[in-house]
This record gives structure tokens, sequence and C-alpha cells, in this order.
């Protein structure tokens, strides 16, 4: 129970030892003295609260903010000392933001929670007791034996006991944690391979002794004892023995494994960044502007009470006849008697700091996410995918984006490749039909029949068809892979239904090419690989493989054909195949690549080799020499390969497209234009990440491409560094990329950060492959933390984007094909990267200017509200007399005012959605939080001042001495109350000021909705309607009514409407006389969009028209299943001028 709680509260239990011991099926030793190690159980947490600690962790969390703390130490100071105003002035408001808020954050939480229970109560299956038993994920305990099928994904990190397979391998994608859609083959130790039965694993007696759980996808170090007729053998456990929590059982039926690492301890989630509290600029901006107003504050409060006690140094004001002190305030101590007046004005003047502020900005964050979902631009049909939005804190984030960090595989592709051009023997040919049809030819055969293929063009496809590592799965349930012969199903029926699975996309890519051309490979059995070519089957012996690797950029295999004869096949890059050629069109070739590599195709160079009898007896001596080697083995095998890969026949070339997501190099280029900085982070390699780049536009054609790749030392990346500055120094003109791998990353972050952080942002686009998921982070917190301090955005679709997305200021999930931990730990997701374009450039150009406006705006109509109670302190002998009847001292922020901002930080456009995008250099005017910079925040600060001067003072001069605004010319009644007193004054005060500042939103507002027109007017006259009964009826449940009849007198007067129309537009004019002087003489690049959109009503929505010219053209764009439209056949498009409309018929 206790380790149960301490796992609520986010405690974990400390490891032991550097190693952990792990009993397979749980059988612990029988002595006594044995003490179990204790794991975390195998549940993902991505929710930031549980039940437990919500409470205080949330409170935490809120009082962190500046105007929480403040109105919490303000309502503590009302209940402790007698202050002019009442403490549920503080406290009401209080208590309604802090559960506003909580509401909001625990609902975005639980959402949290939901998405994991999905995954936590998925059903596996472990065996227990000697059977085969159903359980939920959360329930696999470390040592469990876990039974995985084809196809689904493991659910904690096994150690892998046996497969299907006679020899106990299994293969797997890793899509979801490195980004890599290869087929990867992973191995069991002999001894427990042949466990395939639930009675043998029950039998199984064995331990594994790994290491402690790390991040490090890559490395894993352990043994494990088996137990056989009392004899105990030790095996070597490898990274080939781990499928990691995540990656995908493929081509294999089923396997076995025991859990070693589960829930949080898994690889994939330790790869998952802390979840932290993201905060938005926006709201370090109002925390600065909190602190410049709590000094504002205090000055005024110290001026006042300084002010007072000066005042009282004379007798006379000291203790005057109508307020006699009392024995106790005579002889109380100066010092407290200073302190009290002090908080006292504290109080008095606390309205200054808008508490309503931040309730008024997490409604509008909450409800303005919704327009998010229900954008039908942002809904993907295909998949049945809206956008989503899990934590609405960062909207306006949305609109300060300066880097987009984005991963490569099934974010900007589609995961999907395809062969679309070859070159063989100097002559280009393309697909069609499942034909090869030479360049400048058409297929024209008429019956459909393939053609035969002869010479050098059949040997090009048997080389494609031959040289890989490919394997084969059928659909038929009943076949097995690896039992009873592989090629029974080599005839035209089954072949159909095979689905091949490789160690690249582009080797799948091109089997599945020749397969439709006519040369299909039908499977492999053992050392025999068998390919039917145009129907006739051929067998071929595999003697060698020679793996692909890095420095050599290819791969080869040595076959033995069906007439006894000894092949070599290759395959690779260009750069490393053809330098070793010395027969076939080279040139020719070499111009094809270039020209395949130009479409942003990926290309790859096909030659041979033919081996007489003495020359394979050599090449078969030096590579079982190397590969026994046990000194230097890895350098004599790459002697051996380069001697073998020499004086090669060019057969050809192909042309693979990486198939891009639509638009995707429309998104970029639109970011770009934007004036936001694109870098691919990806865990692919470094051919294949730079020929997509090309493709998609993130790298142009006429960049300078610089490279920072296997960099061995510091002081070699280093010298690198500084070689890659002064090119970029000396070439002023030219745009430059930058290629960096994950290697070369980790020493430019060790020791030059700050030389490579110079590079990079000289750089138009940078590129970074064979990443590892932590150091996806580390580069996004480099820029992050760098003194320019920029916005960045992380968008990705698996496991391995999860930190990233964690670290930027906003997390994008892509909702692909890998899983849903991308999505599960983003802030926003979308289906695909072309939404990219709207979700930044529209939404995030409309929530910025809205939440900016509305903070300026509430610190303007909170300084217009306090400032003349500053000025009547020195009308009133700084007696803390308050202006405002306490209830306008609540419900101002509450009711009176804060529906119109609420409504305009929903609704505003300042800019047609349409231009927004058509024009992304639009967004370059709100970057850098320019609308929230401190030279407007001084404007809005100093018009409240001037705005509450003019209140103060015009009210005060056109009421003061004037006797005539009570109408009938009359100051005393019957009653002799004198009606012209402090509320009076206060009143029209109070009328004045709510009437001023809504109608200033008023003028902000430039999108006009209903729903503005109706919090705009209604506001006002709730006001009027509110203030009449108010003061209009006596309430018993009241302790005292000191606005009793006071509004309905002060309105019965016409000079005192007769001062609110000339104090209000005193006020709004000087504004209106500047909007029309800036707009007109020195006009932004927003004004001249707005001047240039001219909109066309219908039903509810608007288009723009630039120019009118253009509009049947423009109508034509429309979705009309969006439109209400009242008539469908004419439609009236109004002229800017007003003059005559013209109608277009049948739109």
């Amino acid at each position: 129970m206790l380790r149960w709680i301490r796992q609520q509260l986010g405690f974990d239990p400390p490891h032991q030892s550097d190693t952990r011991t792990v009993y397979v099926a749980n059988r612990f030793p029988q002595h006594g003295h044995y003490v179990p190690q204790r794991f975390a159980d195998n549940r993902i947490i991505s929710s930031k609260y549980t039940v437990w600690n919500f409470v205080p962790k949330n409170l935490f969390e809120q009082f962190r903010r500046i105007a929480n703390f403040y109105f919490l130490i303000i309502f503590l100071v009302q209940l402790m000392i007698d202050t002019p105003t009442s403490p549920i002035t503080s406290g009401l408001p209080l208590f309604f933001v802090i559960t506003v808020t909580a509401i909001k954050q625990g609902y975005e939480d639980w959402l949290r929670h939901k998405a994991d229970n999905e995954v936590n109560g998925a059903p596996v299956f472990v065996v227990r007791s000697g059977s085969l038993v159903q359980t939920r994920s959360k329930n696999i305990r470390v040592g469990d034996i876990v039974r995985v099928a084809k196809d689904e994904t493991f659910p904690a990190d096994l150690a892998l006991l046996s497969s299907d397979r006679a020899d106990g391998t299994c293969h797997i994608t890793t899509a979801s944690l490195d980004g890599e859609t290869n087929l990867k083959t992973h191995y069991s130790v002999a001894e427990t391979s042949v466990c395939q039965s639930v009675s043998q694993l029950e039998a199984l007696q064995a331990v594994v002794e790994c290491q402690q759980p790390e991040a490090d996808l890559y490395r894993f170090v352990g043994r494990i004892t088996v137990t056989q007729h009392g004899e105990e053998i030790v095996r070597p456990l490898g990274p080939e023995n781990l499928l990691l929590r995540g990656a995908r059982l493929k081509n294999t039926k089923e396997i076995y494994g025991v859990a070693v690492y589960t829930g949080m301890e898994s690889k994939m989630a330790l790869n998952y960044k802390c979840k932290s509290q993201k905060r938005s600029a926006v709201e370090k901006s109002m925390n600065t502007f909190l602190i410049i107003y709590l000094v504002i504050l205090l000055f005024e409060a110290v001026l006042s009470t300084i002010l007072k006690y000066a005042w009282q140094a004379e007798e006379k004001w000291n203790e005057p006849f109508y307020n006699q002190k009392t024995e106790q305030e005579r002889n109380s101590s100066p010092i407290l008697k200073f302190i009290s007046d002090f908080l006292a004005f504290l109080v008095l003047y606390n309205f200054i700091i808008p508490i309503s502020l931040y309730v008024t900005v997490e409604m509008q964050k909450f409800l303005g996410s919704f327009f998010i979902g229900w954008d039908l631009d942002l809904y993907h049909e295909e998949s049945d995918q809206k956008a989503q939005v899990n934590t609405s804190d960062l909207n306006e984030e949305l609109g300060q984006v300066e880097y987009v960090f984005t991963d490569k595989t099934g974010t900007l592709t589609e995961n999907e490749m395809q062969f679309r051009e070859c070159s063989i023997n100097g002559t280009k040919y393309r697909e069609v039909n499942g034909k090869l049809v030479p360049e400048g030819m058409t297929d024209d055969s008429p019956d459909g029949s393939t053609p035969r293929l002869i010479g050098e063009e059949l040997l090009f496809l048997q080389a494609v068809s031959l040289c890989h590592t490919v394997q084969i799965s059928y659909d038929q349930p009943d076949c097995l892979v690896g039992g009873g012969d592989p090629f029974s199903h080599a005839n035209g029926f089954s072949s159909n239904h095979m689905e091949y699975y490789a160690s690249s996309p582009d080797e799948k890519a091109l089997v599945e090419a020749t397969k439709r051309i006519g040369v299909a490979f039908t499977g492999s059995n053992g050392d025999v690989m068998e390919i039917k070519a145009f129907g006739k089957a051929e067998k071929y012996k595999l003697l060698h493989v020679l793996e692909f690797d890095a420095d050599r950029r290819r791969m080869s295999v040595i076959l033995q054909t069906p007439s006894g004869g000894k092949v070599l096949f290759t395959k690779g890059a260009e750069s490393a195949i053809l330098p070793f050629t010395t027969s076939g069109e080279i040139e020719k070739t070499r111009l094809h690549v270039d020209e395949f590599a130009l479409k942003g195709l990926r290309t790859l160079v096909v030659a041979c080799r033919h081996f007489s009898p003495e020359e394979y007896i050599d090449v078969d001596r030096r590579l079982n020499a190397a590969r026994t080697a046990l000194q230097q083995r890895e350098e004599r095998l790459q002697e051996a390969f380069s001697y073998i890969e020499r004086d090669l026949q060019l057969l050809g070339a192909t042309g693979v497209e990486d198939k891009l997501q639509d638009k995707v190099q429309e998104t970029i280029e639109a970011l770009r234009l934007a004036g936001i900085k694109v870098w691919v982070l990806t865990g692919d390699k470094h051919e294949t990440a730079v020929s997509v780049s090309l493709s998609c536009g993130h790298f142009h054609r006429t960049m300078n491409i610089l490279e920072l790749l296997q960099q061995r030392s510091d002081n070699e990346c280093a010298e690198q560094l500084r070689r890659l500055a002064r090119r970029i120094k000396e070439d002023h003109v030219i745009q430059h990329g930058l290629v960096v791998d994950g290697a070369s990353l980790s020493l430019a972050l060790r020791e030059h950060e700050k030389l490579f952080m110079e590079v990079c942002k000289n750089c138009s686009a940078v590129l970074c492959c064979r990443m590892a998921p932590l150091q996806k982070a580390k580069v996004v917190r480099l820029l992050k933390t760098s003194p320019e301090k920029p916005i960045t955005l992380a968008i990705g679709d698996g496991a391995n984007d999860v930190s990233m997305i964690q670290e930027a200021h906003v997390g994008i999930g892509i909702m692909g094909k890998e899983g849903r931990q991308a999505v599960r730990n983003s802030d926003y997701a979308i289906a695909r990267f072309k939404f990219l374009s709207k979700l930044l450039l529209v939404h995030g150009h409309f929530y910025y200017i809205r939440i900016a406006t509305l903070v300026q705006y509430f610190f303007y109509k909170n300084v217009c509200f306090i400032t003349p109670q500053f000025l009547y302190q020195f009308f009133c002998l700084f007696s803390q007399q308050t202006l405002y009847d306490s209830v306008y001292l609540t419900l101002y922020n509450i009711c009176f005012t804060s529906l119109p901002i609420l409504v305009y930080s929903l609704f505003e456009q300042l800019v047609h959605p349409h231009i927004l995008q058509n024009k992304p250099g639009l967004y370059r005017d709100i970057s850098k939080n320019s609308l929230l910079s401190f030279r407007t925040f001084l404007y809005w600060t100093l018009l409240g001042f001037c705005h509450a001067f003019i209140f103060f003072f015009g009210s005060y001069i056109l009421m003061g001495e004037d006797t005539t605004l009570m109408g009938n010319g009359q100051i005393l009644r019957a009653n002799r109350q004198l009606m012209f007193g402090n509320w009076t004054f206060g009143t029209l005060v109070f009328t004045v000021m709510v009437i001023t500042v809504t109608l200033k939103l008023a003028l902000e507002t430039q999108f006009w909705t209903w729903m503005n027109h109706f919090v705009t007017w209604g506001s006002i006259a709730f006001y009027f309607i509110f203030s009449l009964f108010y003061g209009g009826i006596i309430w018993p449940f009241l302790h005292t009514q000191d606005m009793y009849f006071v509004f309905v007198q002060l309105l019965s007067s016409g000079s005192a409407w007769f001062a609110i129309i000339i104090i209000v537009i005193t006020c709004l004019f000087p504004d209106v006389v500047k909007k029309v002087f800036y707009r007109h003489l020195q006009p932004t690049s927003t004004q001249k969009s707005q001047m240039y959109s001219n909109r066309v009503a219908i039903g509810d929505d608007f288009i723009a028209l630039q120019p009118l010219s253009r509009a049947k053209s423009q109508l034509g764009k429309i979705r009309w299943k969006r439109v209400r439209v009242q008539s469908a056949q004419n439609m009236t498009l109004l002229k800017p001028s007003g003059a005559q409309g013209r109608t277009i018929g049948t739109c």
C-alpha cells in the first residue's frame, strides 16, 4: 500500500544496484534470504496530475502566477485589518478564477488519462501457471513471458526467447521509435529458441541479468543463464536480442519474450522528456506587465500614505470635530498606523491589478481552441481525422513560431516508395502499365503482353531482384513462414498474395517493380534464392552477402547461377559504385543519375562482376579468413570487400520516389516566406534524408550544401566548423544548407555550441540525420536557450519524436501510421503536414492578435477604473473614502466590461483567412511578440491614465459647482438631503468610464458579428438597467444602501447626459483621428491587406475578393456545402465604392 501511495505521488523507489536480475516466468529462488528487486509496473503515464496530487499541484502552479498570489495576499489583508472595501470584492473573483482554471486544466488532463488508459488497458497474452492467460498491458510484470502475434506492437521491452521460426529469429519494424521503416532481424539464443510451446516455456529455467534501464535505443548489455539437466549455460545478450516497446512484429506469426523493462522504465518511455508546464511568451509578457503595475500600485499607496500624514501635520486636519479619535487610536504606535494605512490604500487601489484578466484569458483559450477542431480545412477525409487540441494554453504561441523542427519519415513523406525510372546500358526507361518503355517511346502493345527483355536489360532486372535482403510473407493463414517448401507459392495464383519485407524501403520498391515488369523474386530457402523471369523459374545459390555499411555505401551478393557460374551483383550510391567500374555506359549513366536526382528521386547504381573459378576460390578464401579473424576483424573485412568490389561492369541505375505528403513543398515554402526557418531532424540515413530534403523544397538546388559528417574527435569537429564558418562569410550571396549527423552533432554540442550555432543561424535550412530521440530534444533545447530565445515548434508522428515535441515551445503530433505516442504527448495534433500552414499562418495569427489586444485592453480599462479612485483621495484628505460603491467595484470586471472583450478575443479577424494564407509575409508583422512590445504597452497604459484624468476632471469641472445640472436648479430637496454628493459624482465617473472603455473596444474591432453587436451595446444597456434596479429599490438583505435613488436622480438631468456625451467624445475623438492618420499615411502591410480585401456576404460566410474582376473564380473555389445561401440562382457582389452591385447568375 505504501509503495502504491508513493507511486501515486510521483516517487519511484531507487534501484539498489547497477544491474537487474530477472527470473524468467518469475521462478524466484526458494532459499529464504533472497530479497526480490522492485520494478516499475507496465503503466505508461503521459498525464500531469493524479487524484491525490491534483489539488495541491494545481494550486501551486496557479499561485505561481503573480496576479493570483497578489490577490491572495490582498484577500488575507482584508480579513486581518479594517479596510475600505469588503473582503468579498477580492475573494470572490479570486475563487472564480482559481475554480475555472482548475476545471479547465483538470479536463485537459482527464483527456490524457483517457488516452493512457487505452494503451494501458490493451489486451495481451502472458504465460502464467502453465497456460496462456489474457490480461491487460498494465498488468505485465518484469519476468512475465509475453506472447506477441504478427503486426502487434510489443507491450514492454522483451528479451526474445523463441519464435515460430526454427532458427528462433523474428523481424520487426521500429518506425515509431527511430523513424526507420526497414525490417530488422532479432535473434534468440539457441537454448531458448526450441521452446515454442507454452508447456516448454513453463518448464524453462532461466535467469536474465542486464543493465538497469537507460535511454539509448541501440545499447543493451546482458546475459541469460539457462539451466538444462542441472548444468548452467550462459549466453550473451545484446541489442539484437531485445524487442523494444513500441516496435511492431512483422513477417513472423508469433514470438515469446520475457519482460525485462516495463512501463516508464522501457527505453521508449525513457526517451520521453519529463512533462513540464509550458508557458507562452504572452503569459511571460503578462507577468512582466503585472510587475510594472504592481510597482505603480505600491507607488500610489506609499504616496497616498505619505500625503495623508503630511496633510494631518496640521492640527485642524489631524482631528477634525466631525471625526474625533478614540483613546486607543491616540496611543497606538505611529509605525503600526503607517503600515495599517499603507495596507488600506493598497486594498483601495488593488483593482489596478486585473485578476479577471487571467480567467478571461483561460476562457478565451479554452473556447477558442474549439475553432481548430471545427475547421474543415484541417479535416482529413481519407482517415476521417480532424485536428485536436491537447493543450489550449499555447494557442497564441502558434503565431510566434520562428523555428520549425520536423521529422521526415511519416511527417514529410507518406512512408511509401515508388519506382519511377531506370537507366540500363545508357538508355533511360520508365515503367508504363507494368512494362519497361524506353524514353521517347510509348507502350504500343495492343494485347497488353509483356515484351521479352534480353541481354543487358534482363541481367539488370535479375541483379535488382537478387541483390537485396528482402523476405516474403504470404497472406494465406495456413502458410507458416519458415515451414514447408518456400517455393510452393511460386506460381501465378499465390504470387499475387506475396508481401515483401525489406531492410530498406528502396529495396522493397525495386523488388516490387521487377515483379510487375516480369522478373519476380519468389522466395529463399537457406542459401537458395529463386526468381521467376517471365514465367521461367531460376534458382541461384547465395554464397556470400557483403552487408551495407556507411563507409562503403553499397551492398553486394555473390551468387552461383543456374549454369554454375559465379557472379557478384552490387548496388549503392553512384559515388560508391562508378569509381570502381571499368566497363559499361559509365558517362551516360552518370548523366542519367544526375537527372534523376534533379527530379528528387532516390538513386542507386547497379553493377556486376563475373568470377572465373580461380578468382572465386581466392575471393572465398579472403572472405572466410576475414570473417573468422579474432583481431581487427572489421578492418580485414573492409580490405576483403574492397578487393572484391572492383573491376565492375556497370549495368544501370534506378530512380525511386519517396512519395511526399500532399503539398509539403508548398507548406515549407509558405513557412519560409513567413520568416520561419525549417530544420529536418531524422533518424534516417544521410543520403535518404538529403534526397527527401531536395524533393520537398527544404533544400534548393541552388543552395550551397555544407556537411558536418563522420567527425571522430573534438578537434576534427571544431576545425570543420571553422571551415564552414569561413565559407559562409566568403559566400555572401549564396544560400547555405547544412547537413549534420548524430555523431558529429554530439561532438559539436559537447564543446563547440557557440560555433555550431553561429554556423546554423547563417544557414537557410538545416538537416540533421541519424538522430537519436534525445538528440532531437537537445537540438531544440539548444535553439530555445540561445541568446535570441526564439519560439520553437516541433512536429513528428512517432515515439522517437516525443522528446522533441515535449521540449519545443509548441509540440505537434501527426496522426500517422506509427502509433499514437506523438499525438498523446503533443500540444496539438493534425492529420497531415500541409495543415501546419493554416494552423500557424491563420489560427496562430488570429489567436495572437486577439490575446495581445485582450491583455493590453484589460490593463487599459483597469487603469481607467482605479486612477479616479487615486485622484479622489486628493479631494477627501486621503481618508480612504472609496469613489465607487462596493457592488460596482466587484462587478466592473466581472459583468460590465467582461463580455465585449471575451467575444472580441474569440472572433476578431484583422485580415481575412484567405489573404493570410496567400500572403505568408503578414506573419512577420506579428513576429517577436511585436504587439506586446514595451512601446505598445506604454501606449495603452498612458492612454488609460489620460482617459481617467478626463473622466475625473471632466465630471468635476462640469458638475462641481453647477447647480443647473439638477435640472430644476435646486440643490436641496424637501428631505434636506444633498443630491449632488459623493455617490452622485462617483456614479457619473463610473458611467462615463463604462461607456468609454466599451466604445474604445468597438473602435478596435475590425470584424463585426452579431455577437459583437449584442455584447457591446448589451453591456452598456445592462449597466443602465442594473443601476436603475439596484438604486431604485430598497433591498432588505443589504446593510446599507448608499446608492438608493442616486442613479435615477442623475439620469433625470439633461445636463448630466450632456456631460456624459461631451466626456466620451473628448476621450475617443483623438483615437479616431490617430487611426485615420496612420492608416492613410503610414499603413502597415496588414492594413494594406485590409484595404485590398473586399468582402462579400453570403449567408454567414465571407469571401475575400481582390480585385472584383476575379469574383467568378473566387466564388468557384467556395465549398458550397459549408455556406448557407438564401438563393442559389443569383448572388449580388457589392463594389467597394458602394455603387450598384452586379449579379452573377447560376453560381
